[in-house]
């Protein structure tokens, strides 16, 4: 089933052009890349899905909704079902973790204290840090931020898990690991789609690569993997 559907797409940047042309589909539960240069358009597609972007022309369609014409009441209903992961983090840093997730859960409609409490410890545990909710962000590693945003990105168990460079800021091995982690929440069925420059996880975590360039989106297959990187060294 297609949950992502461009075509003809046209998305500007106060009134410049960032992308046209657009046409792609991502089918439910798929791991999607997208590459390409810095400036290339890879952001600005991501926040065309999740509404923080408008559709400039043509049709668009996220989880059923047309994102050409959305509007703006529809759009915390459209982002219930989408997990968002930023390279920046973007955590409360005047509250601990557990508090950071239970923040979140009391915004999307969670009104039982003890379901919120065991949410968090199930989001915590599976990204592997079971033991840091009484943590400030502040007190943790790049890597431990990074894998507590993808549990706040997965709280409300979404249909897509929108993720921007999420190793951009780490070192390989964690980058890595965060990768790795995406995959599996994927095989448990939530289509993920992440921008990143790190082309070696391509290779180590296959999937279905977009490039951007040429203010263009193409579909990549492997062979031109090599130039691509290339391009970006």
């Amino acid at each position: 089933m297609s949950q992502i559907n461009y075509h003809n797409v046209e998305i500007r940047q106060q009134e410049m052009i960032v992308l046209e042309e657009v046409n792609l589909k991502i089918q439910s539960g798929e791991f999607v890349y997208l590459i390409g240069k810095v400036g290339s358009g890879k952001s600005s597609l991501l926040k065309t899905m999740y509404g923080e972007l408008d559709i400039h022309k043509g049709e668009a369609e996220v989880l059923g909704y047309d994102m050409s014409h959305i509007r703006r009441k529809q759009i915390p209903a459209l982002r219930k079902r989408i997990g968002i992961v930023f390279q920046d983090f973007q955590l409360l840093i005047d509250r601990n973790i557990n508090e950071n997730l239970d923040f979140v859960l009391k915004a999307t409609g969670w009104n039982d204290k003890n379901k919120r409490m065991r949410r968090i410890e199930e989001v915590l545990e599976q990204v592997g840090m079971s033991t840091k909710g009484y943590k400030m962000p502040h007190e943790l590693s790049g890597g431990e931020q990074q894998r507590i945003v993808i549990a706040r990105a997965i709280l409300n168990t979404p249909d897509i898990i929108l993720a921007d460079e999420p190793t951009g800021n780490l070192d390989p091995e964690t980058g890595r690991q965060i990768v790795e982690l995406l995959r599996n929440i994927c095989t448990q069925g939530s289509t993920v789609i992440m921008t990143t420059h790190n082309l070696q996880l391509l290779e180590e975590f296959p999937g279905k690569v977009f490039r951007c360039e040429n203010h263009r989106v193409v579909e990549n297959i492997s062979e031109n993997l090599e130039t691509t990187e290339n391009e970006n060294n």
